[in-house]
């Protein structure tokens, strides 16, 4: 497996954080905020484990392991991405880089609007288990909540930072303006959801 197909659902902690240390990108922010909706996730799947008499929260247990899985696959996904990013980034300058670029550049924001599309739906487990859950682990769901809101601000910000990147390498009849605003409102979506788990939090 070469050094930037490391896998964090396979990889120790250490070396997966010793890789995202580096001057390469890959992983980067984007697999920062999956990792970080994993780690929400299996705080709730703990905190559904502690409420064992309640059905609600049995069945929340098993969505939240689910999104679990799924957000180290985008982490692994992201950091793949991050590398062929980093590589047309890297290349001299003309139409064959401009070209990579944006057809990197989109395939980043892409990856990192899946990244928010699988961390929103986290969103209303932490509101259920703020309902149903044990309250002798209420701090690790709060611990849950937080982490997830810092990889949902983490998602609007890589996104933000890729369609800005994108915006300065557009040439005219490029036929990106549907996938721009899907992207574009797909974000606002993730920062609209992001904006209620803050509200839940503070209450």
């Amino acid at each position: 497996m070469a050094d930037d197909d490391l896998i964090p659902a396979a990889t120790p902690l250490d070396e997966w954080l010793d890789r995202l240390a580096e001057g390469h990108g890959a992983p980067g922010g984007g697999a920062a905020c999956a990792v970080m909706t994993a780690i929400a996730a299996a705080l709730l799947g703990m905190v559904a484990a502690y409420t064992p008499d309640e059905p609600d929260a049995a069945r929340a247990r098993e969505r939240v392991d689910r999104i679990r899985r799924q957000a180290t696959a985008a982490a692994e996904a992201d950091g793949v991405r991050s590398a062929g990013f980093g590589a047309a980034l890297a290349m001299e300058d003309g139409p064959e880089r401009e070209s990579s670029v944006r057809a990197a550049t989109v395939e980043a924001t892409g990856s990192s609007l899946a990244v928010g599309k699988i961390a929103t739906n986290l969103v209303e487990e932490v509101r259920l288990l703020a309902e149903v859950g044990n309250p002798n682990v209420e701090a690790d769901l709060l611990v849950a909540g937080e982490a997830l809101a810092a990889a949902l601000g983490g998602v609007v910000a890589t996104t933000r930072a890729d369609l800005d990147l994108l915006a300065g390498h557009r040439i005219p009849g490029d036929g990106l303006d549907d996938t721009l605003a899907r992207a574009e409102a797909e974000l606002r979506e993730i920062a609209d959801v992001r904006g209620e788990l803050v509200r839940l939090l503070a209450r």
